[in-house]
């Protein structure tokens, strides 16, 4: 099947650039990666406003992440690459680096670290890798503040991340646009029906959770790729779900609990 050719603006934002869960990787004394070149806008005055060098506290997430299970050394290096302080409102900075959600407005939410690195780690043991060991292209439902979208890029060749509210792609055009980031597309469109002018996938990941994960996500992704969103088990709780996709079926997997805002349609 031919790769139909990417979309243009305004899918682009030219920045100038039924089985048994799978055991997590046991803990273990890690051995930390070193702290690559961090995504960041130098001229931005942010990290100064936080009384203190970020990358310090940045490598410190990042070990506490290897110490806590995560092992995949491009997850780890991602997750130390971008500056997550860039993506917090300024009263927030000082917990830029813990392991908690913070909201960005309209209800919404950054993402745990810890939660971000299970996600993606989950996507790189099932997704489709090119031959320099990265991510195809993937797609990220729920842009948010575009936090996710960025690490994403350092794992994949090509990410496409599609948010519903209006307001929120474009405070993630604005986070993005100074760090002239070129295969992260940011689209303003309704999730569940995914985003067809960029698939196949090889990978999926989703930062809302509805009922079940909709039909459009498992017929635009890849022969070979895997999609990592939470789903309801019961009224008030999420769990996360794996699901692979062959050409011999569908393959779901049912893990840990999680908590996500809720999935919905439409924009607004």
């Amino acid at each position: 099947m031919a790769t139909p050719p990417r979309p243009g603006f305004p899918a682009r934002l030219d920045l100038g650039q039924g089985s048994k869960p799978p055991a997590r990787a046991p803990t273990r004394a890690p051995v930390a990666p070193s702290m690559p070149t961090p995504v960041t806008n130098h001229s931005a005055p942010q990290a100064a406003s936080m009384g203190r060098d970020p990358i310090p506290a940045r490598a410190r997430m990042v070990q506490q992440l290897a110490a806590d299970g995560i092992a995949d050394l491009q997850v780890l290096r991602a997750m130390g690459t971008v500056d997550r302080h860039r993506f917090v409102d300024g009263a927030l900075l000082a917990q830029a680096y813990e392991d908690t959600a913070l909201p960005i407005g309209l209800g919404q939410t950054i993402s745990k670290p810890s939660v971000v690195a299970r996600m993606l780690e989950l996507l790189m043991q099932g997704g489709l890798r090119g031959p320099d060991g990265k991510l195809g292209r993937v797609l990220d439902i729920g842009t948010g503040c575009g936090y996710q979208a960025v690490v994403m890029g350092q794992i994949a060749s090509e990410v496409y991340s599609i948010e519903r509210l209006r307001d929120l792609h474009e405070k993630a055009r604005a986070n993005l646009r100074p760090l002239r980031i070129a295969n992260v597309h940011l689209i303003l469109g309704d999730g569940m029906a995914g985003f067809a002018k960029g698939a196949p996938y090889a990978g999926i990941v989703a930062a809302a959770g509805g009922e079940a994960v909709p039909d459009a996500w498992i017929e635009q992704l890849a022969y070979g790729g895997r999609i990592v969103a939470p789903v309801a088990t019961t009224p008030g709780q999420q769990a996360l779900m794996v699901i692979d996709k062959s050409r011999q079926g569908i393959q779901q997997t049912l893990l840990e609990a999680v908590n996500f805002v809720p999935l919905k349609s439409g924009l607004a």
